[in-house]
């Protein structure tokens, strides 16, 4: 079943995640960690920064796999996600950014990209701990509404309210890219952890489809019920339609030690 974990504040998520990381790195220095960009991710990112110095944890050898990458934005692009991964995580966090991966989104070697990707995360040993977002339309990675629940990392066309929803980071629209290479809906079941964070009213009617809806293609989110280890961290307003939030509530306050 699915943990759901309601917090008062972003920070208060990026706390708990970042302390079950560095547990993990803390016995394992090579861990693997599956990265996403944009606001939601960032509270883990600067907690995870602190907590490592506070413990001093060694993170030289820590791993990470980026979740997607636009198609066809130039190298060195701001908005390339090699850039946020690099500006946000990596110098954030003090990672080694040769052991830190993006899809090439580089439209030479495009169709082979995601082939190449999959392999690097198998050569790794897999992810330990995957961070996801999820779209107002209920897209993980940039797994759109259609996406199969066993897709790999490939090329996928970005649904229109996927790029308008990330219109804001670009000059126009227009500016934004139509495709995008991304971990596929599979790639990220295989992840021995997953914890996707959600935040806002606007998130709600995803965050209740893909916890408590129908396991479908349509909400690509959903396929996080299939998962035997999986946490979702929401605030009130995007935890607001659970039909069953006094329960997660109560398994929460009333976890058992010996299950922490």
């Amino acid at each position: 079943m699915t943990d759901v974990l309601v917090v008062k504040t972003p920070d208060e998520a990026g706390e708990w995640v970042a302390s079950r990381f560095t547990a993990t790195i803390a016995t394992r220095p090579d861990a693997v960690f599956g990265l996403a960009t944009g606001s939601t991710p960032l509270p883990i990112y600067r907690a995870l920064a602190r907590q490592a110095a506070e413990q001093k944890l060694d993170l030289s050898r820590v791993r990470g796999f980026a979740l997607d990458e636009y198609v066809g934005l130039p190298e060195g692009h701001e908005q390339s996600y090699r850039t946020v991964i690099t500006n946000e995580v990596v110098k954030t966090v003090g990672l080694n950014p040769e052991l830190v991966h993006v899809p090439n989104g580089a439209i030479d070697g495009i169709r082979t990209a995601g082939e190449r990707y999959e392999e690097a995360i198998v050569a790794a040993g897999g992810i330990d701990w995957q961070i996801l977002g999820v779209g107002s339309n209920g897209h993980i990675g940039f797994n759109e509404p259609g996406s199969s629940l066993a897709s790999l990392t490939r090329v996928v066309k970005l649904a229109e309210q996927t790029r308008q929803d990330n219109a804001r980071f670009f000059d126009s629209i227009d500016d934004v890219p139509t495709h995008s290479i991304t971990q596929g809906v599979g790639t990220i079941l295989r992840a021995r952890n997953l914890v996707l964070l959600a935040f806002g009213e606007h998130k709600a009617a995803a965050v209740a489809s893909a916890i408590e809806g129908p396991v479908t293609a349509s909400v690509p989110a959903s396929a996080i019920q299939l998962h035997p280890h999986v946490t979702v961290l929401a605030d009130e307003a995007a935890a607001s339609q659970l039909r069953n939030l006094a329960y997660y509530r109560s398994a929460t306050e009333n976890k058992p030690e010996w299950l922490s």
